[in-house]
């Protein structure tokens, strides 16, 4: 009693397992795990702030007069009651002291906003790169990017070797995101299309891709979970696809495919391979696909979970 657990939630519980420190999180964000239990303590809404939020970026040395390579850190607080004073003072003195950006959000995602700095102009930017490809990618705390950055740049190299994109080609990013891969896709020259459901993500894929110069890239809004061999045919024909779905699969997106729309290749990257081998079942036993070859990436370390990449050709 008396004490603040902060940590994941159980296993198919909404219980909070008590930790002090987490290999799953980049070491600068473990640090705080026992400072976060201290400080929320003493906070008059304590019970209701249920959720913290993290993002984290790379480290930029020239924005905001940075002196050390310590990664941006971005704390969200859902909370559930009115900040006192008190409550404030407390929450700016734990962001100066551990170099954090605190953001709050009282009701839905679009009320998400910097509480400390509140400058948001001067603040260093969460970004991360993909040197290899010559690409940064801007983000806002609330948006999607993969969890573990490193092993996105091995898991984006594997997906580009298995796509091998041509410059004289039409490729189409499903699910994109900000553009995670489409991005490096557009390096090779080729022509390519991203479609995402969620128009803030398209928003900040067109960001990047005037930040890095990239000129043979659009990217759309779609609902692919609704998708139907129509609207999938009116998107025109491509070369190839790469589609990168979240837990729930592609099932309708495969399923719209025929002989009208059916690219040669296709590369499949997954969250989960329950709904790939379900995907994977279509495109071979009702597609017309052979799959030609299969990977995994530990994306997630120290967890039971994996990411999956597969690679199908039209027979």
């Amino acid at each position: 009693k008396q004490r603040v657990l902060v940590g994941f939630n159980e296993k198919a519980t909404r219980y909070v397992a008590d930790m002090n420190s987490c290999e799953v999180l980049v070491p600068e964000v473990s640090a705080l795990i026992a400072p976060l239990q201290e400080m929320i303590v003493q906070l008059s809404i304590r019970d209701k702030l249920p959720q913290i939020e993290l993002a984290v970026g790379e480290a930029n040395l020239a924005e905001a007069g940075l002196i050390n390579n310590r990664p941006v850190i971005v704390l969200i607080l859902r909370i559930m009651a009115e900040l006192t004073a008190q409550d404030e003072t407390l929450l700016k003195a734990f962001a100066d002291v551990h170099a954090v950006q605190i953001w709050t959000q009282t009701k839905g995602p679009d009320t998400i906003k910097p509480f400390y700095p509140q400058d948001n102009a001067s603040l260093p930017s969460l970004k991360y790169s993909l040197p290899e490809f010559d690409l940064t990618y801007p983000f806002k705390p609330n948006e999607f990017t993969q969890v573990n950055p490193q092993i996105n740049q091995v898991m984006i190299r594997r997906a580009m070797q298995l796509l091998a994109a041509q410059a004289h080609e039409k490729i189409a990013d499903f699910f994109c995101g900000i553009g995670n891969f489409t991005l490096p896709i557009a390096r090779s020259g080729a022509q390519v299309l991203g479609l995402e459901g969620l128009a803030n993500l398209v928003d900040r894929a067109n960001e990047s891709a005037v930040l890095n110069g990239v000129t043979n890239s659009q990217f759309g809004v779609a609902d692919l979970f609704k998708m139907t061999p129509e609207a999938l045919t009116a998107l025109g024909r491509f070369d190839k696809w790469l589609v990168d779905p979240p837990r729930d699969g592609a099932f309708e997106l495969i399923k719209s495919l025929d002989a009208s729309n059916s690219p040669q290749r296709i590369v499949y990257v997954s969250c989960n391979p329950a709904t790939l081998a379900r995907d994977a079942g279509v495109l071979v036993n009702e597609k017309g696909y052979v799959l030609k070859a299969a990977g995994v990436i530990n994306m997630f370390s120290h967890t039971s979970h994996v990411e999956s990449i597969a690679w199908f050709e039209l027979a």
